[in-house]
C-alpha cells in the first residue's frame, strides 16, 4: 500500500536531517567545517555513476545503495567507535530506524529501500562490495582535502591506515594509486589547488565574448 503524503513529507523531513549530521570521525579529528553525512553519500553516488563498464556490476543499484546505505543515521546520527557502542548494538538501532523510514514509504519502494540498506550491510552481492569501496575510497578522498585545505598535511594518515589493502575493484584501486601519488608529490600537482584558488577561476560576470577572447590569445 502507498504512503500517504503526510508520511513521505515526514520520510523526505527526516531524510533532511542528513544535510545536519556532522560526520562523527572528522569532528573528533579537530576537523573544521565538517562534512555531513548527505555530502558523503551524495559523491558517494555520483562514484557509482563512474563504475561504467565495471564488471558484471549493476551501476543503477550501485547508484540507489550508496544514498541509502547511511540513511538510518538521520535518526540515529553517526555512530563512531569512539562511541563505546558495539556493532551488534549499533547494527540493532540503524535497523530500527529502516524499518521505520521504509514503512513511512511503503509499497514496492519502502521495501526496495529496506532491502538495498540490508544488502550493504551483509556486503551479500558485488554491488554491495563495490558501494563498500567507494565508501572507504570517499572518507580517504575527504580526508586528503581536509589535509589540503586546512593545511595539515599528513596528519589524517590513520585514515589511509584504515583502509590500506581493503579495495576490491580495480577502478577503485586505481583512484587510490592515483590519490597516493598526488599525496606524495607537492600541492603544485594538486587539482584541488587549481579547485579552490580564486586566481585559478574564471570571473562568473565575464561574457562569453570575454571568454572566447581569452581564449583565442592563449
Amino acid at each position: 500500500m502507498a504512503a500517504s503524503r503526510g508520511k513521505l513529507l515526514e520520510f523526505m523531513m527526516l531524510v533532511g536531517q542528513l544535510k545536519r549530521v556532522p560526520r562523527t570521525g572528522w569532528v573528533l579529528r579537530g576537523v573544521q567545517n565538517v562534512e555531513s553525512v548527505a555530502d558523503h553519500m551524495y559523491r558517494m553516488a555520483i562514484m557509482a555513476f563512474l563504475l561504467d563498464g565495471e564488471g558484471d556490476l549493476n551501476r543503477d543499484k550501485c547508484i540507489k545503495m550508496a544514498l541509502v546505505h547511511d540513511m538510518a543515521e538521520s535518526i540515529v546520527g553517526d555512530i563512531a567507535p569512539a562511541d563505546g557502542i558495539s556493532k551488534e548494538e549499533k547494527h540493532r538501532r540503524e535497523k530500527e530506524a529502516m524499518v521505520h523510514l521504509s514503512g513511512l514509504v511503503g509499497g514496492e519502494v519502502g521495501k526496495e529501500l529496506y532491502s538495498l540498506w540490508e544488502e550493504y550491510e551483509q556486503e551479500s552481492t558485488a554491488e554491495a562490495k563495490a558501494v563498500k569501496d567507494l565508501d572507504k575510497f570517499d572518507m580517504v578522498l575527504q580526508a586528503f582535502e581536509y589535509e589540503t585545505l586546512q593545511k595539515r598535511p599528513g596528519q589524517l594518515q590513520d585514515f589511509f591506515n584504515s583502509t590500506r589493502g581493503k579495495f576490491h575493484y580495480p577502478l577503485v584501486k586505481s583512484w587510490m594509486e592515483e590519490l597516493n601519488r598526488l599525496r606524495d608529490n607537492d600541492d603544485t600537482d594538486n587539482p584541488l589547488t587549481r579547485i579552490v584558488n580564486p586566481s585559478t577561476k574564471r570571473d562568473p560576470s565575464a561574457t562569453s565574448s570575454d571568454v572566447q577572447e581569452e581564449n583565442s590569445s592563449t
